[in-house]
């Protein structure tokens, strides 16, 4: 049971100001002493770390997609444990979710999943009167979707903000902040979204201070805040790394094929790890014994998921977060490898040249020891990105293109891995601006099912390398696997 005060800040459409607001009513409420719980709808790596500043709690995400809509509720339920109030900002419009799929993972899905009331930002600069019919619009919609108030955002002058709020009066909905064109707390932008906080800490922490000001003096904090208390109470446990290890399924028997064709040789073709028989089916977590997992870090590999650490460490492991950019060796004792989603890209020149850790990581690789690679983990382990040499782990090559890949993916694992035995179904997420040409040597790791049909990725001895991004709290086995295949190699 969760009865934690909470917000969902929503907006008719990407870029009407949902991350500054967000973020500024966490770091105002924190600054009056309140904890305060940061929350992301779906598979978005970069405001969480701004929320993260302005609360000084880890940012979690919340994806109906990729976890399913019953582990909202629960994972909800964990990160917000023990605070006073909990903000979730909102993704694209409220209600645009998965492709295809209806409400699934929309900001209103996961409203209503959360039983909590909805803030919406609106965009007010090209507008007067006709806000009221947007709003009304937005908040009649669906009636499940409990709209409580408004924050204007962009508004010009005392004149137009009047001119708002009598619109508004007559619609019914209450404004409960008005925000001026403020470009002091912008935040920079690239090919994937705003630049991360690891990369720009000491301006990000003054935007994030920035952000807290202005919406300090521009909202009725009271009034959202006696908002947030009439949420509905959650009747669901939080959700717990080590019992989820407990509780999460056997694995499915494997399935050579599954369907899938791959051109040079068959899913089941030498380089996958072998199935292993004589595992448990739920095996009770590890007491930790030392055994050190390495997960990527820095301002190159900045996106993860907490829960997928949490995971790895209630399995038994240490994880020991290191940085490429500047550390020369993996952590002393290292078993196995991490590196997640970020932008190799970027740090291209800087990831090649640390040569001491590029051979390390490949003698990690080539001993055999389990390797998982998320995306720029992905290109990271290539032969060369942008023509500079990288790990040489996989035999492929990875550029920079001018093409934005984009989507949720339905995925059926297609060879035995460290991470997983063919017939393994995930959802995962796409979102990269590069290419990877594939040579000779590895099996396929995934055979994508949706929206088209393809295979992708590499299992290698140990490695498994993608551009997907999974989220391990959706199947806990990933994490109970990965470690089981640490302390076997």
């Amino acid at each position: 049971m969760s009865s934690v005060p909470r917000l969902v800040i929503a907006a008719p459409s990407s870029g009407s100001g949902k991350t500054t607001v967000a973020t500024g009513l966490m770091a105002a409420f924190a600054a009056r002493g309140l904890a305060v719980s940061p929350h992301k709808v779906g598979p978005d790596y970069i405001d969480p770390g701004y929320h993260a500043l302005a609360t000084g709690r880890v940012g979690r995400n919340l994806d109906a997609y990729l976890c399913g809509p019953e582990l909202i509720g629960p994972l909800f339920a964990h990160g917000a444990r023990g605070c006073e109030l909990a903000v979730v900002e909102g993704v694209m419009g409220m209600y645009d979710g998965a492709a295809g799929e209806g409400e699934l993972a929309s900001t209103a899905h996961v409203a209503k999943l959360l039983r909590a009331p909805v803030v919406l930002v609106v965009d007010a600069s090209s507008q007067s009167r006709s806000v009221a019919a947007l709003v009304h619009g937005f908040a009649s919609w669906d009636p499940e979707v409990r709209v409580g108030g408004v924050i204007l955002n962009k508004v010009a002058s005392d004149r137009h903000e009047a001119l708002l709020r009598e619109a508004l009066d007559a619609a019914g909905v209450p404004v409960l902040g008005v925000l001026r064109r403020a470009p002091q707390v912008d935040t920079p932008s690239r090919h994937l979204g705003l630049v991360p906080v690891a990369e720009r800490r000491a301006a990000a922490v003054e935007a994030v201070a920035a952000m807290g000001a202005q919406v300090s003096a521009g909202c009725d904090l009271e009034g959202l805040m006696a908002l947030a208390r009439s949420a509905g109470a959650l009747s669901c446990a939080a959700w717990d790394a080590a019992e989820a290890l407990v509780s999460s399924p056997p694995p499915p028997l494997p399935s050579p094929t599954l369907g899938f064709a791959r051109a040079g040789g068959p899913p089941s073709s030498p380089g996958a790890a072998p199935p292993d028989p004589h595992r448990p089916e739920r095996p009770r977590p590890q007491t930790p014994d030392g055994l050190k997992i390495a997960v990527a870090g820095g301002p190159a590999f900045t996106f993860s998921y907490a829960e997928d650490t949490e995971l790895l460490t209630a399995a038994g492991a240490e994880v020991v977060v290191f940085d490429p950019l500047r550390d020369e060796q993996l952590p002393d004792g290292t078993r196995g490898l991490v590196i997640g989603g970020g932008f190799p890209e970027v740090y291209a020149a800087e990831l090649s040249a640390n040569e001491p850790l590029r051979k390390a990581v490949g003698a990690l690789a080539e001993s055999g020891a389990p390797v998982a690679a998320e995306c720029a983990g992905l290109l990271y382990l290539c032969r060369e990105l942008d023509g500079r040499p990288m790990c040489g782990v996989l035999d492929a090559s990875a550029r920079m293109s001018e093409r934005l890949t984009l989507g949720y993916r339905d995925a059926v694992a297609l060879s035995d891995s460290v991470l997983a035995v063919a017939g393994t179904r995930m959802r995962g997420h796409e979102f990269h601006r590069t290419v990877v040409e594939p040579g000779s040597g590895a099996a396929p790791a995934w055979g994508v099912r949706a929206p088209d049909r393809r295979v992708e990725g590499f299992v290698q001895q140990g490695v498994h390398a993608s551009y997907l991004h999974t989220h391990w709290a959706a199947e806990p086995g990933v994490a109970r696997r990965f470690v089981e295949r640490c302390r076997t190699s």
